[in-house]
């Protein structure tokens, strides 16, 4: 008699039970089923489902602009209450540094320890005392980076989850980039023109004492910015308007925005502050009344409205030539928060529906073909005992790499599909060791029950031999891989643990329990 442990029997009952439910909603409707099963749907990858991809590249160098600037405007303060004063001029930042010049040489000992309070991370040149240049150390500026990256992805995921697009894929590529995929994208248009917005907002006054003019034609007084109002429906620059530099309210303090309409029935956009955005906001307004003050994203002016009274209940709505489409979107970039540093779009593909459902029904066909093909061989070869059995095995393989992808939300891609042709080989191969070494043995002499005992024992570490290099190597192409490799890695790595369960464990578990029963006379294999 042949000895099988009841707990692998369970093991195998559990599992083969997992398999079938979980597998189930990627061949019926989803509709007729219960809602624990639908996890077990497996999602498309672009390649197959259609859609948009997009490599961004992160600017992070404006980033360590803003910084400098920061740092420019605390030195400024430092070295005016110093006490001696320090004499300095051109204060000023420019791409990735900040310089000035000292008057006197003496000074520089002082200034390099106001720096260092203020941030210790600089790096400080001060070889000429008449030309200083002051950057950020590599440590900080990967820190940066970092800080860019990681930030923007949960921005861009924001947004795109805002728009209701199914399933993203957001991940980052070497040290400055971001990959976005988007699978059965209607609209990509509208994704680029939410991505290519770094929606930094603010509010800030109108200064109506200036002459437009004048800063037409260069002369723009300081403290003030010349920017354009901007026509959201047609994206033109349209009214001028000088907008002092100093900012009332930031698009920080804002808590929700979401479009609505006005009571002439025109979109518009509803903003609610946090609560030190409401008291800034209701100063701004009550010292304010009657001047025109300006709502600026991304350095463009939104609308500049007149401040009829004191808006103090903490909420506002921004009124302008919106659509309900660019109304929604602008309260989508509000909400999301505002990108630490532009965008750039460096690559763009958009996939067809079409090749994706091309793709899967030449992939459906082929594996129902290679399926039916082995089952065929097998019956031939090894008999229906053990040729029943290795078909079985095979088909529960199958059912169970397609209910971990679900359940995993694993992304099903074209390689992907490929590494499932690829898990029924192996399969069969397991099997083919195993029945192989039965058949010589059962040649060679051996009883009935030490033929199979022997087989699999015999086959055991050949099939895990060759099992764990290949998870291996599917391990270091999942780790250093990206995209469709990622997903041949994914698909490859659940086969070759699926295999090792149906070889090892459920075919022994069914030619055990069938010798058991029928007690043959010969195996027939």
């Amino acid at each position: 008699m042949l000895i099988f442990e009841n707990w692998k029997k369970i093991v195998i009952l559990f599992v083969s039970i997992f398999a079938i439910l979980f597998s189930m909603p990627n061949f019926v409707n989803n509709d007729n089923l219960p809602s624990f099963l639908k996890s077990g749907e497996i999602r498309l990858g672009l390649d197959l489902q259609g859609g948009s991809y997009l490599l961004l590249e992160v600017d992070s160098d404006s980033l360590q602009t803003d910084r400098l600037n920061s740092v420019a405007d605390e030195l400024r303060i430092a070295l005016r209450s110093a006490n001696p004063r320090i004499g300095y001029t051109n204060l000023s930042v420019a791409d990735t540094n900040l310089t000035f010049s000292l008057i006197e040489e003496k000074d520089l000992k002082a200034i390099s320890e106001i720096i260092l309070n203020i941030d210790n991370s600089l790096i400080i040149d001060d070889k000429i005392y008449s030309s200083i240049k002051i950057s950020f150390s590599e440590d900080k500026i990967k820190e940066i980076k970092d800080y860019a990256i990681l930030q923007s992805i949960e921005i861009i995921r924001r947004r795109v989850d805002e728009v209701g697009t199914n399933e993203p894929i957001i991940q980052r590529q070497g040290e400055d980039r971001i990959l976005v995929q988007l699978p059965g994208l209607d609209d990509p248009e509208r994704i680029k023109r939410l991505l290519g917005k770094t929606a930094r907002m603010n509010f800030r006054m109108v200064n109506e004492t200036a002459s437009i003019d004048e800063a037409m034609s260069g002369r723009v007084p300081p403290g003030s910015d010349l920017l354009f109002e901007l026509d959201p429906r047609t994206g033109e620059k349209t009214i001028p308007y000088i907008i002092y530099k100093r900012i009332g309210v930031s698009g920080d303090q804002l808590v929700d925005a979401n479009p609505s309409m006005d009571q002439y029935n025109q979109p518009v956009v509803s903003l609610r502050f946090d609560s030190t955005g409401s008291r800034k906001f209701g100063d701004l307004t009550s010292k304010n009344v009657g001047k025109r003050f300006a709502i600026v994203l991304d350095g463009e002016v939104i609308s500049a409205p007149v401040i009829r009274e004191a808006i103090t209940g903490g909420s506002g709505q921004i009124s302008g030539n919106f659509t309900f489409e660019t109304a929604s979107d602008l309260a989508v970039l509000l909400r999301a928060g505002a990108l630490p540093a532009p965008l750039t779009i460096l690559e763009e593909r958009s996939v067809g529906p079409s090749l994706g459902k091309d793709s899967i029904n030449a992939g459906m066909y082929a594996a129902i073909i290679a399926i039916i093909l082995v089952i065929i061989y097998m019956l031939i070869i090894y008999g229906a005992r053990f040729g029943i059995t290795a078909n079985v095995s095979l088909i529960i393989n199958i059912l169970l790499v397609l209910a971990l992808l679900g359940v995993l939300d694993a992304t099903l891609t074209l390689p992907g599909l490929a590494g499932i042709a690829l898990t029924i080989g192996m399969a069969v191969d397991a099997n083919v060791l195993i029945f192989e070494r039965i058949r010589e043995e059962s040649r060679a002499g051996r009883s009935n029950i030490g033929a199979i005992d022997n087989g699999f024992k015999e086959a055991f570490r050949t099939i895990v031999d060759a099992n764990i290099t290949t998870l291996l190597a599917a391990i270091i192409l999942f780790q250093f891989g990206s995209g469709p490799v990622k997903g041949f890695a994914v698909t490859l790595a659940l086969g070759v643990i699926t295999t090792m369960f149906s070889s090892l464990l459920l075919s022994r578990g069914i030619i055990t329990i069938w010798y058991n029963r029928y007690r043959p006379d010969s195996l027939n294999i």
